[in-house]
């Protein structure tokens, strides 16, 4: 076989496998860990952010003062 024909012959085996790894089945417990895990780094980034807010209106505030 030439080189070309064994690339080929590697892609389209490769490629064939592909849909089958979508398609797989995931319990439900992992679902609700990931919802879960999801909804607590946007409680932990909205409450970062929140400071990082709060600093910079206070030294806005205090440049203000000055």
């Amino acid at each position: 076989m030439k080189q070309s024909h064994k690339y080929a012959v590697t892609v389209v085996g490769a490629s064939s496998l592909v849909p089958f790894s979508v398609f797989a089945a995931v319990p439900a417990s992992v679902t609700t860990g990931i919802t879960d895990a999801v909804t607590d780094v946007g409680t932990i980034g909205a409450a970062i952010m929140g400071v990082v807010i709060v600093i910079a209106a206070f030294s806005w505030m205090r440049r203000m003062v000055k």
